[in-house]
């Protein structure tokens, strides 16, 4: 694209590799914090992952408040718990610890401590008058990428809805992304993550807002996930594996934050506002429908990521490598134990209608390669029940 301009901007410091957590304390993008709020959940408390960055801020003399009260579809209410914490604890750094659950809540108390009102009225984009707090994102899973994200998803439980937040002062100023911390995430979480994360880079690498630098970024980080996800969730001890899957998480997610998603993304969010289904599984089930779709308004995008999945396309029309690419996700779903319908996950018939006009508001769908309309979102329900 020799004539066309386009920007490129990582904000978050990046800090990767096994032992990366050790270097927090000398990397904070505040220096001597009167107190931080830790934004966690009950399941990374018991299983230790709270007390390793506990011994590393308590080892490095920064006090801290810590709110492990996140849910897997954090709702306002919890924003507001969090908000109220770290309020009386006086809190001027906000630390998210966790899948993207925790680091939304993070990213939206780090909003709410210096502006009025709900985290309701700042649905939308670039909505928040006074700059937010800066917040330090610790991921404990390879899936979400929100450590170095714009973007916000909160549950809205009056309306059934997960709204979307887009505010790019909120994107963390430091990423401290350790292998070490995801080496002990179950199995079925791994597969659901990183199937979130595909989902990332294909829908990345196929909109119609991709340009040379994020489609670089989401085409490396599908093969990282193509060669490594069976393996990271067959064994969690696989180092390797474990750390590329964690860098192409992070990776694909610098892509998006600049490209948005698409279809699956836009379908995805109101299965968990409605039902509460997991967003990588809502995400991993949609994926190969949302794929068939988009095939035609770009097959030989669709036969490069065939090709990234290690499908050989040679020779083959763009046509024949877009169908692969399809299959190629199928297997990968079969392999890592998602399941292939929605209907096992509770979605019912007479409840499309419905989701499918909470999805045609998401601003993905301006940005998928095909063309949507409401119809055509009610028929990828139907597709995928």
């Amino acid at each position: 694209m020799p004539d066309t301009i386009v920007t490129f901007q990582i904000p978050t410091q990046i800090l990767f590799g096994a032992g990366a957590l050790d270097r927090l304390p000398d990397s904070l993008p505040v220096s001597s914090p009167a107190k931080i709020l830790l934004v966690t959940d009950r399941g990374l408390r018991r299983a230790g992952i709270l007390d390793q960055v506990a011994a590393v801020l308590e080892k490095g003399g920064l006090p801290f408040a810590v709110f492990d009260e996140t849910e897997e579809n954090p709702s306002v209410e919890t924003v507001e718990a969090a908000t109220a914490l770290l309020r009386d604890e006086a809190c001027d750094l906000v630390m998210g610890l966790g899948g993207g659950s925790p680091m939304d809540v993070a990213k939206s108390v780090a909003i709410m401590a210096g502006n009025p009102g709900s985290i309701r009225d700042y649905e939308g984009t670039q909505k928040i008058p006074h700059p937010p707090l800066p917040v330090v994102a610790i991921p404990t899973t390879a899936g979400t990428g929100a450590e170095v994200t714009p973007f916000i998803v909160i549950t809205d439980i009056v309306r059934r809805f997960k709204m979307t937040i887009v505010c790019r002062s909120a994107i963390p100023a430091l990423a401290v992304v350790d292998p070490a911390l995801m080496a002990t995430m179950p199995a079925p979480l791994a597969a659901a993550t990183g199937m979130d994360a595909l989902t990332h880079g294909i829908e990345s690498y196929v909109s119609l807002l991709a340009q040379p630098f994020t489609e670089a970024l989401a085409l490396h980080g599908i093969r990282l996930i193509g060669q490594n996800l069976r393996r990271g969730v067959a064994d969690r001890a696989d180092r390797e594996a474990v750390g590329n899957l964690a860098i192409a998480s992070t990776m694909v997610a610098a892509a998006f934050s600049h490209t948005r998603l698409g279809n699956a993304h836009a379908l995805a969010h109101p299965l968990g506002g409605f039902y509460n289904i997991p967003h990588g599984v809502a995400n991993a089930v949609l994926l190969p429908h949302i794929m068939a779709y988009n095939a035609p308004a770009c097959p030989e995008k669709m036969a490069n990521i065939a090709g990234a999945m290690g499908i050989d396309v040679c020779g083959l029309p763009a046509p024949d490598g877009a169908a692969a690419a399809v299959e190629a996700v199928r297997r990968l779903m079969h392999d890592i134990g998602i399941p292939h319908g929605l209907g096992a996950l509770g979605l019912k018939e007479e409840d499309i209608p419905r989701l499918a006009a909470d999805a045609i508001k998401s601003g993905n769908i301006a940005v998928n390669p095909r063309p949507t309309r409401l119809e055509d979102l009610a028929g990828l329900y139907h597709a995928a029940l």
